[in-house]
Order: structure tokens, then C-alpha cells, then sequence
């Protein structure tokens, strides 16, 4: 049976001679997900804190209804695993991997599980921006915001990945940079990510109308808007990815739309 198992040397101490995937399931913690086929939880090891994740296999029925939808299953955690490190290559913000296993041959019976350290001091997106509306932040933060936000999305999507769960609740924010000008992100929760050559147009585009999508409540402005795409396609006037990219910015903004009538019951707020 294939086994492959990536240790930091905290946790390759820790489990000498021992089985990892064994030493796994043994740990106990506050649990935040748990489903038929997955486990996350939060747990502590010598004063450090770590979040979990543990996969087993998801049957071949889940594989081929994903198939007939033409969705991508999520087969264990080296969606993930892989995803940290291309981030961390990028220079992208993001979690950091210490423990990945990986055991069988078989996608549909596969075991695997994934440690990572725990961020610290951080706030979602979703949750800091809620009260925008009421409160207004300072223009320099929003802004700082907004750059980061937009930068990190082009550096994913150019360098071949897409979140497919991309919205503010999966970008951290870090508490001690929000009064510097371009504050510290964290993108994390990335198990159902996916890597190619090139992101197709339609993951392109639900990346960006999920983030559109979330932020539509949290009082941005048209202007906001502006800043945003023309910072994520990189060029120096709002009008080079108007006239260059019109026809992804039209997806982006109809897909969002349709999100929130499907979340909200309701037309989403003009900008």
C-alpha cells in the first residue's frame, strides 16, 4: 500500500517509531467540523496550538456524483497540503503545514490527514468588515484591505490555483498589522483547491464573485469596486481591464448576483 508521510521536525521527534497515521487519530480536541468521511479539531502539544484535519475515504458514489455535476471531489488532504506550499512559494500568506500523510491506493478508500499551526490573534474578513455600514473604517485600512485582498487573488489565480471557497471568511486577517498600510492576510481553508497550468475562466471568475458576493453587505462603494479590479488585473487605469476584460467582469458581477439572491431571498444592492 502507498504511504507517504511529510513530518516538520517537532512532529518527526514526536512520533519516532511510531505510526503517524495512528498517532493521529489519537489526538483529542475542540472539534469544529465533523462529518461521515472528515474531522477537524483544534488541539494543543506542548503549550503550541494546532488545527487538524483528518480524511478517509469518501466512497466512489460521492466521486461520481461530483463526476456527473462536473465537480472535483475532495479525495483527502493533498488538495490542501499541496495548495500551503505553493502559497508559501508565491509569497502568499497562509497556514503553515507540520504534519501530511497520505496511505492507500485506491481514491475512493484513501486516509489521510493534515496538521497545521495554529494563527494567532487574527480576525475573518466576514466578521471585521460586518460593521462597516455603522462604522465606516479609515479610508488608508480599507484600502490596505482591499490591495491586499486583490493582490493575493492575482497572484493565486495567475500562478494556476483557485480557492473554490473564496470568500472574506476564509482570509484572516492579523490583528498587530491593521494599522500598517498594507495589513497582513491569511488565506486558509483550502482543502477543496486546485492546481493546473492555467485556472480555467468559470473557477476564475466563481473565486471573484464569491469575494464580491461576501463583501456586497459591508458598505464598499462603486470607487472600492474600481480599485479592486484594477489592482487584480494589474494594470495602471481602471479603463485597460474595462475594455480588456469586460466579458469576465460582466461574468463576475452576474454570478455574484445570483449568489446572493440565492443566499438572501432578494435582489443584491446596486453600486
Amino acid at each position: 500500500m502507498p504511504v507517504t508521510v511529510k513530518l516538520d521536525p517537532f512532529f518527526t521527534q514526536l512520533w519516532q517509531g511510531r505510526d503517524p497515521f495512528a498517532e493521529v487519530e489519537k489526538i483529542e480536541g475542540e472539534v469544529f467540523r465533523h462529518v461521515k468521511t472528515r474531522r477537524t479539531f483544534r488541539f494543543e502539544l506542548e503549550g503550541r496550538g494546532y488545527f487538524a484535519k483528518i480524511h478517509h475515504g469518501v466512497g466512489w458514489k460521492e466521486i461520481f456524483k461530483n463526476w456527473l455535476q462536473f465537480k472535483q471531489p475532495v479525495l483527502g488532504a493533498r488538495n490542501e497540503f499541496a495548495a500551503l506550499n505553493l502559497l508559501h512559494e508565491l509569497g502568499v500568506d497562509t497556514m503553515t503545514p507540520c504534519a501530511f500523510g497520505e496511505r492507500g491506493s485506491d481514491p475512493a478508500r484513501l486516509d489521510s490527514f493534515l496538521i497545521t499551526a495554529e494563527l494567532k490573534n487574527m480576525t475573518s474578513l466576514e466578521d471585521f468588515c460586518r460593521d462597516w455600514p455603522q462604522r465606516p473604517p479609515a479610508f488608508r485600512l480599507k484600502l490596505g484591505l482591499l490591495t491586499r485582498l486583490a493582490t493575493m487573488a492575482r497572484t493565486m489565480h495567475r500562478n494556476g490555483m483557485n480557492h473554490r471557497d473564496c470568500y472574506l471568511c476564509h482570509f484572516l486577517a492579523d490583528n498587530a498589522t491593521l494599522g500598517e498600510e498594507l495589513p497582513h492576510l491569511y488565506v486558509i481553508d483550502l482543502h477543496r483547491a486546485e492546481i493546473r497550468q492555467e485556472v480555467p475562466f468559470r473557477y476564475l471568475v466563481k473565486d471573484v464573485a464569491g469575494l464580491f458576493f461576501s463583501a456586497m453587505d459591508t458598505g464598499i462603494s462603486r470607487r472600492d469596486l474600481f480599485r479592486f479590479m484594477k489592482i487584480y488585473a494589474g494594470v495602471p487605469h481602471l479603463r485597460d481591464t474595462l475594455n480588456r476584460d469586460r466579458a469576465f467582469w460582466l461574468a463576475v458581477d452576474r454570478a455574484a448576483r445570483k449568489l446572493y439572491n440565492k443566499e438572501f431571498g432578494k435582489a443584491a444592492p446596486e453600486f
